[in-house]
């Protein structure tokens, strides 16, 4: 998948050029309004990246290979603390709480399911909506029991009727809280952790992604089976000038079964960040570009003209919670972003949520490195895993609290001389900045 991404973008800046990389004249910016008393507000999180206290699973296996950088340790033990994380995040103001439901705790063996693995996540969801808030919760977060790894993981033909066995026990244990669904989170970069880990030989690539469209495709059904009006994706993660090529071909297979488009958009795009591309280790070196999001949204628009969008992660990493070297503060880069998440609903987009990923920081796929979180955890030297917050945490307070950025906000950070984010569109068709 990296070496498409590679072949790809320097064509894409290559086409660019030749056109000028000066952007086309750009409507004027439409009126900001506040999102509305329904948009909904959130936070994200993962099951395996916060809670600790891990059962046998691939990735429990990765780390103890040493495929790793950081031990796991107990991550930032959401396992325990879930109630104040919860409180937290009322405190933000939001409306949904994003968890996973780790296979691996709830089916420790082949056709048993554990009760105290369950009732946790009775809890943890019994805690969401007494703090009035609406639970979206993901079935599969790239982590599966370790049995299933035994097994061969998604290179077993039976991977199919297992996922869906566990997931159906899920779901009518579940329905009645009227959750928000993802099935799987961001399909492509699940593959490509199981090939760089070991979890999937490349040759079985097309493979997997069958299996993972054919499993969504399914539960899709189930779920509407026992929550009638369910919304169901499957979120992407938004690839800047690739999105067809990468994510194509797997929202081809679940196009007919999807309620809301959830988008995961973090990095942009542009002819003077190309090089800076890319990162998948020092994620706090990849360009950011909050106007970017805009243009992924308006991707999906196009591609599916009225369907809900809902931007699951957006979030910004730093380097062990230090000052970023291009100054930004994750306060402006989420005021930046919301701007014109507010300007895509204002030109015709069907908005319906925002997730900052994370509420907290948490284990990043093998590293405590890079810090997402509102709150910031030293998991690696602070036995006591305090949240202190960060400058976010007021930020989006405010947001929550007033439905958006002021009408008159002008971002931070001006956009880029000539985005890439929607391929050659954004770059020839850019939306005009406020002054």
């Amino acid at each position: 998948m990296r070496l498409r991404l590679h072949t790809l973008v320097p064509a894409v800046l290559a086409i660019a050029l030749a056109f000028g990389a000066a952007p086309a004249t750009a409507a004027p910016p439409a009126q900001l309004a506040p999102m509305g008393e329904d948009f909904l507000w959130g936070v994200a999180a993962s099951g395996f990246q916060s809670e600790g206290s891990a059962p046998d699973s691939n990735w429990t296996r990765y780390i103890a290979a040493g495929k790793t950088d950081d031990p796991y340790r107990d991550s930032i033990d959401f396992y325990h603390r879930y109630a104040s994380d919860i409180q937290l995040a009322k405190q933000l103001g939001v409306r949904v709480y994003r968890i996973g439901i780790e296979w691996a705790r709830v089916q420790p063996q082949p056709g048993v399911w554990d009760e105290a693995g369950l009732r946790f996540y009775d809890s943890v969801i019994g805690a969401i909506t007494a703090a009035g808030m609406r639970p979206m919760l993901t079935l599969d977060h790239w982590v599966y029991p370790g049995w299933e790894a035994d097994r061969g993981g998604w290179n077993n033909p039976g991977m199919v009727t297992d996922w869906l066995a566990n997931a159906r026990t899920v779901v009518d244990r579940y329905a009645r809280f009227d959750p928000l669904w993802v099935s799987f989170n961001e399909p492509a970069m699940y593959l490509i952790n199981e090939t760089r880990h070991g979890g999937l030989p490349a040759t079985s690539v097309p493979a997997m992604q069958d299996r993972i469209a054919q499993s969504h495709n399914e539960i899709y059904d189930y779920i509407h089976s026992v929550q009638p009006g369910a919304q169901v994706t499957s979120n992407v993660a938004y690839i800047p000038a690739a999105e067809d090529v990468v994510n194509g071909p797997f929202i081809d297979k679940i196009a007919a079964k999807l309620d809301y488009v959830g988008i995961d958009y973090y990095y942009g795009l542009s002819p003077s960040s190309a090089g800076m591309f890319t990162n998948f280790t020092q994620l706090w070196k990849n360009p950011l570009q909050p106007e970017g999001i805009y243009y992924a949204l308006q991707h999906y628009s196009n591609k599916f003209p009225g369907k809900p969008l809902y931007i699951v992660e957006n979030g910004m990493p730093t380097e062990n919670g230090l000052p970023r070297a291009d100054g930004y503060t994750r306060a402006d880069d989420l005021r930046d972003t919301i701007y014109w998440v507010q300007r895509a609903k204002a030109d015709g987009m069907n908005v319906m949520g925002y997730n900052y990923w994370s509420l907290t920081d948490n284990y990043e796929w093998g590293s405590y490195t890079p810090r997402f979180g509102l709150y910031t955890v030293d998991v690696l030297t602070d036995p006591t895993l305090t949240r202190r917050p960060t400058d976010a945490v007021p930020a989006y307070t405010e947001i929550t609290a007033n439905s958006g950025v002021p009408a008159g906000y002008v971002p931070t950070r001006a956009p880029a001389t000539c985005s890439l984010v929607d391929g050659l569109a954004s770059c020839l068709d850019p939306a005009a900045a406020p002054r």
